[in-house]
């Protein structure tokens, strides 16, 4: 078409339109063509270029203004204000319950020297063996003195995820009659979880969500997904070791455990722990260690309880997959 066009104008201009220089036309309109191919190709490659650098920096964007929710990020000005605000009132809280285990103390019936000594919190079984004879001494005489006195310091103990309530649980297997003492460390460990678990709400949310971002995350799905089943979970986990109690009590109210569920999963859920505990604190001063409260026969009475308290749930969202 440009050949024609080209002749057409020489034509007109009175030009005389060789052989030759048509060759030379056809060679200069073939040259035009693969320059306009090239242009072309350049043009496609340098858009398909910018297309890619915009759209990478634009996931860059994205990703800088929407931060993953599991990953650990600094706290703001606000947030270390907050956090600071709840550390004094847990501060405080701590101080009052040392000072209501100060005022136990001091209403204890008055001890000798040597008695005195052995009025702590046991942190080993030898703690625990002097302690229990100085109170079996004076429980029968001061039997609600001597078992407040030891519930207020397991409450104590549970409510700020401090070691050492095994022992009080052992002590009163030794000092009460079974079902007396079963009672009483299944309330204990109730009420203190579930006072560390108002602690925790109040004034730990923020540290836990920033320690432990990812895994409260996939708890927080996790409990979600099995809501129904939360209290045979939650007897799981009371009746194994698999997590610590202390850290239950902390990231419960993080992840969306309801208060209720946490308490009466907690009272049920220790209470098989609790007889292994009773049991060895009736043989408490022929004991040499924690660990031999604990036979291959009991743990294996305990795993089988364990496994038999996820046995509803699992059966319920069986039958709810079905009706679905």
């Amino acid at each position: 078409m440009e050949f024609e066009n080209t002749s057409l104008l020489a034509e007109s201009a009175g030009l005389d339109v060789s052989t030759e220089k048509g060759h030379k036309l056809n060679y200069s309109s073939s040259s035009s063509l693969k320059s306009k191919s090239t242009t072309a190709k350049i043009m496609s490659t340098l858009s398909s270029t910018l297309k890619k650098q915009e759209q990478k920096r634009l996931d860059t964007e994205l990703k800088s203004r929407v931060k993953p929710h599991h990953q650990k990020q600094p706290m703001s000005a606000a947030e270390r204000s907050a956090t600071k605000k709840s550390l004094v009132i847990l501060a405080a809280i701590f101080i009052t319950s040392l000072a209501a285990m100060c005022y136990v103390y001091m209403i204890c019936p008055e001890l000798n020297e040597s008695e005195k000594q052995h009025m702590k919190i046991p942190r080993d079984i030898q703690d625990a063996k002097m302690l229990a004879k100085v109170l079996d001494r004076y429980k029968d005489m001061y039997y609600f003195e001597v078992m407040f006195g030891v519930v207020v310091a397991y409450i104590f103990l549970q409510t700020f995820a401090i070691p050492g309530s095994l022992f009080l649980s052992i002590l009163l297997g030794f000092l009460y009659r079974f079902p007396i003492a079963l009672f009483l460390i299944c309330f204990c460990s109730a009420l203190g979880a579930t006072l560390c678990y108002c602690l925790s709400n109040l004034v730990g949310r923020r540290l836990i969500r920033h320690f432990w971002p990812k895994k409260i995350s996939e708890w927080s799905k996790h409990v979600e997904k099995h809501r129904d089943s939360l209290f045979n979970y939650m007897l799981f986990l009371r009746m194994t070791p698999i997590l610590p109690n202390w850290f239950i009590n902390l990231a419960a109210p993080v992840i969306g455990v309801p208060l209720y569920t946490f308490t009466l999963g907690t009272f049920c859920g220790v209470a098989p722990p609790s007889v292994i505990a009773i049991q060895a604190g009736k043989t408490l001063q022929k004991m040499s260690s924690s660990s031999d409260a604990f036979s291959w026969t009991s743990m294996g009475v305990l795993t089988m309880c364990a496994c038999l308290s996820l046995v509803p749930g699992l059966l319920k969202n069986k039958l709810k997959k079905k009706i679905q």
